[in-house]
């Protein structure tokens, strides 16, 4: 999976609402519910019901943040 990829691919889930796992190591992790807000360059933002939060797409490509649609 390459950054081109992963941009398409959230574009496509920019109006839907997600769900968001972030791993924080250590079998730690964070879990939001938000709106993709913004896509840059190298990075993302989600509107999320605790605030802005920013990713990176190697966020995405090695797994430390997993994003699903909401059902």
């Amino acid at each position: 999976m390459n950054k081109n990829k992963i941009k398409q691919e959230l574009l496509l889930l920019k109006n839907d609402k997600l769900k968001i796992k972030v791993n924080l190591g250590r079998n730690k992790s964070e879990y939001y519910e938000g709106y993709i807000d913004k896509i840059h360059s190298n990075i993302f933002t989600i509107k999320t019901n605790k605030g802005i939060k920013s990713f990176s797409f190697s966020d995405i490509i090695v797994k430390n943040v997993i994003i699903t649609k909401f059902n």
